[in-house]
């Protein structure tokens, strides 16, 4: 396990609980609603409720795209007040991890056959 370690690596794994920056009681009653429905749906097995589901599922992502819309445009019309700025900063921390690969863990074969995993390490080989 430790042999595993070392080469490896160990993850912190995923944070239980996400800042999300156009988060609003709107959208929270819309993901309310869907979840309801989609286990509704899930016990009742039919196609009546599979198409109530379908449209709380639609009307879930029209209330998001709408809250990040309004979000955004209250962010550019306060670009120099620093709390607005934070949140742009969040914003765009968030897209950039939202898009990063999933295997970051760099690894190469050193000339000495060793599998090599620090940066330093690599930068040096």
């Amino acid at each position: 396990m430790e042999s595993a370690q070392d080469i490896s690596g160990m993850t912190n794994g995923p944070h239980r609980h996400k800042e999300t920056w156009w988060w609003n009681e709107e959208v929270a009653e819309a993901i309310r609603e869907k979840k309801i429905k989609y286990g509704k749906w899930k016990k009742e097995n039919t196609k009546e409720a599979r198409m109530v589901y379908k449209k709380s599922r639609q009307n879930a992502k029209r209330v998001i795209s709408s809250a990040k819309e309004k979000k955004q445009k209250e962010c550019a019309n306060d670009l120099n007040d620093s709390e607005c700025q934070n949140e742009i900063f969040q914003m765009a921390k968030q897209t950039v991890k939202e898009r990063q690969d999933i295997t970051r863990l760099n690894c190469i074969k050193g000339a000495s056959g060793k599998v090599i995993v620090d940066d330093k390490g690599i930068k040096d080989s």
